[in-house]
């Protein structure tokens, strides 16, 4: 789907430069999203993006996916492919692109639910379903998709926006290990989000995939950016095991070494990472393996932290090859 179908779907005015409102958003609470970074982002694209003469767009690390939606609906994109090593999430974004009225019936069920119990009540119920969805992931048929996916992406649903500060956290053994938060009216159902997710789908191939499968799949006139887990800047704000694959400096380099090759072949590359000179200004381990691009430095604000006092505005880089 073109960005013009989505615009006379969701009545968008635009104007000459193309600048009108998101009709999808991100459907998740995600560590990291991009959605704040959005505007800053927009001075960083390539020129060519700008003037709708890339037509295929490729993010290996589609987290939450802010970015795609940006891309998808504020340029003429025509296919998208989206890659991600998380199985969950990867059930997420296929189950909305096919079923997506069947997994609403599941999501309202769920709401009506959790919203008339008592406080007490809402704490085990919570436990309880997260309980269940850990062991029944033994169940869950990761590559062949089927019905059981529909209530599994509908729990997965429940749990992000239930969840402590949406901390879409697994531990090592591949369980999902978030406390629940305290929310008094949690938006479990977002379904004209979900409806408009759904819609923008239909220009998506959905990849369960590592990061390194994209160069076996990329094809000319293509925009790729990278959204790895980021490198920790202290030892206390380590978020790189989101799935249970960690993602270290080991990765890290290897993802630099596919960035170096994508570039020989001629394609547009954007990559997003935290910057280790907010705690450390002698920490130059991005700007030596990146030294042969342009490293822009954005304005971001965390929340991971549960200590308020520690939830301030950072800096993080932006690797681009144009």
């Amino acid at each position: 789907m073109k960005y013009k179908e989505i615009e006379e779907k969701q009545n968008i005015v635009s104007d000459l430069f193309y600048e009108y409102s998101v009709g999808a958003k991100p459907f998740l609470k995600w560590v990291g999203g991009k959605r704040q970074l959005l505007s800053q982002f927009e001075n960083l694209y390539p020129t060519e993006l700008k003037q709708r003469k890339i037509k295929n767009y490729y993010e290996p690390f589609v987290g939450g996916g802010a970015v795609f939606f940006d891309v998808a609906q504020n340029y003429e994109v025509e296919n998208a492919f989206l890659y991600d090593i998380n199985d969950e999430l990867i059930l997420c974004y296929k189950v909305i692109q096919k079923d997506v009225q069947k997994l609403l019936e599941f999501l309202f069920k769920y709401d009506k639910i959790y919203k008339n119990l008592s406080e007490k009540k809402q704490q085990e119920y919570y436990y309880e379903l997260r309980d269940s969805y850990n062991i029944n992931r033994f169940n869950i048929d990761y590559e062949k998709y089927s019905e059981n996916w529909i209530p599994r992406v509908a729990q997965t649903l429940f749990l992000n926006k239930t969840c402590f500060n949406g901390l879409f956290r697994f531990n090592s053994k591949g369980g999902f290990n978030s406390p629940q938060g305290k929310y008094k009216n949690p938006n479990i159902v977002d379904e004209a989000n979900l409806l408009n997710v759904s819609k923008l789908l239909e220009i998506a191939t959905i990849k369960k995939a590592d990061f390194r499968e994209v160069k076996n799949d990329v094809k000319n006139n293509s925009f790729l950016y990278f959204d790895p887990p980021y490198r920790p800047i202290s030892e206390t704000a380590s978020f790189t095991a989101y799935s249970k694959f960690n993602f270290e400096d080991d990765e890290q380099l290897q993802l630099a070494s596919l960035y170096i090759e994508l570039d020989q072949l001629g394609h547009k590359l954007m990559l997003s990472n935290s910057d280790p000179k907010n705690t450390n200004p002698d920490d130059n381990f991005f700007d030596t393996i990146y030294s042969n691009y342009t490293i822009s430095r954005v304005d971001a604000k965390r929340s991971i932290n549960s200590d308020p006092t520690k939830r301030n505005s950072i800096k993080e880089i932006v690797v681009t090859n144009y």
